[in-house]
């Protein structure tokens, strides 16, 4: 072990490693507490906000209310300097001052309108995405409903209905008919007791 020498203090003492150990180990940040926050020389900006100052900028450039006061403010600005006495003109002929002016804003709105054409394509990506995933869904459930349907039918069309039983009850009475007649029986006899029992209410409701 590395030598340590005691250094004596008011509530206690408290052993200091001293030596090539204590000199070359690296001080390592604790994994119990946060990191220290770091300083920044550049400065800090929220790019949610500075993306939707930019997304207004870039609507309002794109009015014809800007058109209008652009123009306003143009024209006003050449008559001044074109008609005012002389010594309250700011800007003569050839108007450098305003054309170093609207290169400037020329210079800042491209990037602003840049910036918001491609926060409307991200949304546009967004958008597309969820309404591809919607389609999907949608056609998902079409097909299962589709396939429910017809299931449905095919069992409807092994169910024995009212008609059906009708028809074949029709066919087992000519059938019985037709073997009395062989037999040499009066085949009116044979449903005389089943007509006497039905009655005509009933009778009409077959029907």
């Amino acid at each position: 072990m590395a030598p340590e020498r005691e250094s004596t203090r008011e509530h206690g003492r408290e052993r200091t490693p001293v030596g090539a150990t204590a000199a070359t180990r690296p001080r390592t940040p604790r994994l119990d507490q946060p990191r220290p926050p770091r300083r920044r020389i550049l400065p800090e900006w929220d790019p949610e906000a500075f993306g939707r100052l930019s997304e207004k900028i870039a609507r309002f450039l794109g009015t014809g209310r800007f058109i209008v006061w652009m123009t306003v403010v143009i024209i006003v600005w050449v008559l001044w300097n074109v008609a005012a006495p002389r010594h309250l003109r700011f800007d003569e002929y050839p108007f450098i001052f305003l054309t170093l002016a609207l290169s400037l804003q020329a210079s800042y709105a491209a990037p602003l309108i840049l910036l918001a054409q491609n926060r409307q394509d991200d949304r546009d990506r967004v958008n597309l995405e969820q309404d591809r995933k919607q389609n999907e869904r949608s056609i998902a459930d079409t097909e299962y409903l589709t396939r429910e349907v017809a299931a449905l039918r095919m069992g409807l069309g092994e169910v024995a209905t009212r008609d059906w039983i009708r028809s074949e009850l029709q066919d087992l009475v000519k059938e019985l008919e037709e073997l009395r007649r062989h037999d040499g029986q009066p085949s009116h006899v044979v449903f005389q007791a089943e007509r006497a029992d039905r009655s005509p209410g009933r009778d009409a409701d077959d029907r």
